[in-house]
C-alpha cells in the first residue's frame, strides 16, 4: 500500500447549482425584504416592487409619517435578523460547499449597511445580474482546468469539478457515490481502491478477509510470495510437493497417485523413469570427479514410487537421520526394490500405466544402491541424488559414525554446490574438468538449455536448502558450508575423519 494517507470520506462533496436565472434571484431578495415592509402604513401595506427591466430593479419608496419613527427600529431589528438567519444557514455549510454565490453575500452586507444609514428606505437599489454573466467570478474546474460557467458542479478538497470532471485515478470513470477514497491528492472509486490495495488470497482470488480483530491475516511463501487466506492450509487444498506452491482454483495439478500432487510448473521437467535418470545420474558422478571425489564402485540407482522408498527405509539398518519426507536413500543392505520401469502417461488429472519392475539388489560394497523417489523436477532429482552420492562417497572412504549435522550438513553442502553449479552462471562450483563441466550440462543442453521457470525453481530448492530449519540438514548445513567457505571442502573433509567435526 502507499505510504500517502487515505481517507475514506462520507459526503465528500455537494452537489450545487448555480442561480443562472434573474427572476429566482429577485425571488430570493424579495424574501430577505419581506420583512422590510411588514407593518408599513395602511396606504403603503403590501406594496410590491417595480422591475424595470430584466437587469436593474427600483423599489417605490413608502412614504413615511412623522409617527413611522418608532417603527424604523423594530423593523431595522427584523431586516438585521433576516440577514443573519440567511446567512448563518449558509455559513454551516463547509467552506467551498456553499450553495450562495459571492453576489449574495455582497448583496446581503449592502442591505446590512442601509439598514444602518441614517436614511431609509434605501437610496439606490443594487444592480444585479446573473452570476453568469460576471467573468471575474467564474470558477476553475480542477479536472479541466476550464470555468464552470453554469450548472451543476462540485466542491471537494477545497477546489471545484463539473461532475464529469470528478474522477476515479484507477479507472478513470466520473466518481458519483456518496463516499469515494482520497489518496493523497488523488481521488478513487472505495471499490477501485479496495481492488488496488487490498491483497487478495491468490489461491482462491477473493479478498483475504479479515480476522477477529479486525485486521487482514493472511500467509505467505517466504520464496514465491504468494499470499493467501489462513484457511487453506486446512482445508485439502493441494500443495506441489517439489515447490510448495497451493494449488490456485483456476491451475491444475498432477496427481502422482500417491498422495502427491505436481503443479504444471514442475511436471515441465519432472523425471518419471528410471531410464530417464541415468544421463542425469552418470553427470552429477562426473561432476564429482571434476571436484576431486571420484566414485569408483558402479553403484545402482533407481528410481521408485513412495511406498517402495518407505519399506526400503524401514529395511535399512542405516537410516538413522532421514526427514520425514525422506525423498532419498543411500542403501546399505541387500533388499529386493520395485523401481520404475516405464514412464507413466497423463490421464484427466492424474498419471496411469506406471510400470513397474522387482530388482534384486545385492550388496558388493559399503553402498548397495541409490533410490531416488519419482515424478520430481529435474533439478531437484539431481539435488537429491547429489546428496546421496556424498553419503556413498563418505562410506566408500572410511568416514564412520560421523553425527547427524556432521553427515547431513556436508551431504547438503555438495547438493548445495551442483544446484549453484546448474543455476547461477560463472558459478565458482564448477567442475574443473572439461569431461565433467559437459556432461553436468547434458539433460540442459539436450534441450536448449534451462527456462526461466526451470531456473527460479533452482533457485528455489537452494532457498530450501540454505533456510532448513532442522538441526541436522539446516543447522548441519550452515555449519559445514561456513567450514568449506573458510577452509575450502577438501580441508574441511580431512578435518571431518580425524576429528568427526567440523574445524572452527
Amino acid at each position: 500500500m502507499s505510504s500517502s494517507s487515505v481517507n475514506h470520506i462520507s459526503q465528500p462533496c455537494i452537489y450545487g447549482h448555480f442561480v443562472s436565472s434573474t427572476t429566482e434571484r429577485k425571488s430570493r431578495l424579495m424574501k430577505w425584504l419581506s420583512k422590510l415592509f411588514k407593518g408599513g402604513g395602511s396606504g403603503n401595506r403590501g406594496q410590491q416592487p417595480q422591475f424595470l427591466g430584466d437587469e436593474n430593479m427600483v423599489w417605490r419608496a413608502p412614504a413615511r409619517s412623522m409617527d413611522d419613527n418608532s417603527r424604523t427600529n423594530k423593523e431595522k431589528e427584523e431586516l438585521d435578523r433576516a440577514i443573519a438567519l440567511s446567512l448563518a444557514e449558509d455559513l454551516k455549510r463547509p467552506k467551498g460547499y456553499r450553495w450562495r454565490t459571492d453576489q449574495d453575500e455582497d448583496l446581503a452586507r449592502s442591505l446590512q449597511d442601509n439598514s444602518n444609514s441614517s436614511s431609509y428606505p434605501p437610496k439606490y437599489a443594487p444592480s444585479y445580474a446573473p452570476w453568469e454573466y460576471n467573468p471575474n467570478s467564474y470558477r476553475k474546474c480542477s479536472g479541466c482546468n476550464k470555468d464552470i460557467v453554469s450548472g451543476n458542479y462540485l466542491g471537494c478538497m477545497e477546489t471545484f469539478f463539473h461532475p464529469e470532471c470528478f474522477l476515479c485515478r484507477a479507472c478513470g470513470v466520473p466518481i458519483t457515490e456518496y463516499e469515494f477514497s482520497l489518496s493523497g491528492n488523488n481521488t478513487y472509486h472505495k471499490s477501485c481502491f479496495k481492488e488496488m490495495t487490498h491483497p487478495k488470497c491468490e489461491v482462491c482470488h477473493q479478498f483475504i478477509p479479515t480476522n477477529g480483530a479486525g485486521l487482514i491475516e493472511y500467509r505467505c511463501h517466504p520464496f514465491w510470495s504468494q499470499k493467501y487466506c489462513p484457511a487453506h492450509e486446512n482445508d485439502n487444498t493441494k500443495r506441489c510437493c517439489s515447490c510448495e506452491r497451493l494449488e490456485s482454483r483456476n491451475a491444475r495439478y498432477m496427481s502422482l497417485g500417491d498422495g502427491r500432487s505436481l503443479c504444471l510448473e514442475c511436471m515441465e521437467s519432472a523425471i518419471m523413469d528410471t531410464g530417464d535418470c541415468q544421463p542425469l545420474y552418470h553427470s552429477i558422478r562426473d561432476y564429482y570427479e571434476g571436484m576431486n571425489m571420484k566414485i569408483d564402485q558402479q553403484v545402482p540407482m533407481l528410481l521408485v514410487e513412495r511406498h517402495a522408498l518407505n519399506e526400503a527405509i524401514e529395511g535399512e539398518k542405516h537410516g538413522l537421520h532421514h526427514m520425514p519426507e525422506t525423498r532419498g536413500l543411500c542403501l546399505s543392505e541387500e533388499q529386493t526394490v520395485t523401481s520404475i520401469l516405464r514412464r507413466p502417461k497423463i490421464g484427466g488429472r492424474g498419471l496411469i500405466g506406471i510400470r513397474t519392475h522387482p530388482q534384486k539388489l545385492i550388496r558388493r560394497c559399503e553402498v548397495t544402491a541409490i533410490l531416488v523417489i519419482y515424478g520430481l523436477p529435474r533439478l531437484l532429482t539431481g539435488a537429491i541424488l547429489a546428496h546421496e552420492l556424498m553419503h556413498a562417497w563418505l562410506r566408500l572412504k572410511g568416514y564412520r559414525n560421523l553425527t547427524p549435522e556432521v553427515e547431513e550438513g556436508i551431504c547438503q553442502v555438495l547438493s548445495h554446490m551442483w544446484l549453484e553449479s546448474e543455476v547461477v552462471p560463472g558459478s565458482r562450483n564448477m567442475p574443473s574438468t572439461s569431461t565433467a563441466s559437459s556432461s553436468s550440462t547434458w539433460s540442459s543442453s539436450k534441450k536448449g538449455g534451462k527456462s526461466q521457470a526451470e531456473s527460479k525453481l533452482g533457485e528455489f530448492f537452494i532457498h530450501q536448502i540454505a533456510h532448513d530449519a532442522s538441526p541436522a540438514y539446516g543447522g548441519g548445513f550452515r555449519a559445514a558450508y561456513a567450514a568449506v567457505n573458510k577452509y575450502g571442502l577438501r580441508s574441511t573433509l580431512d578435518h571431518i575423519r580425524l576429528t568427526g567435526n567440523f574445524p572452527l
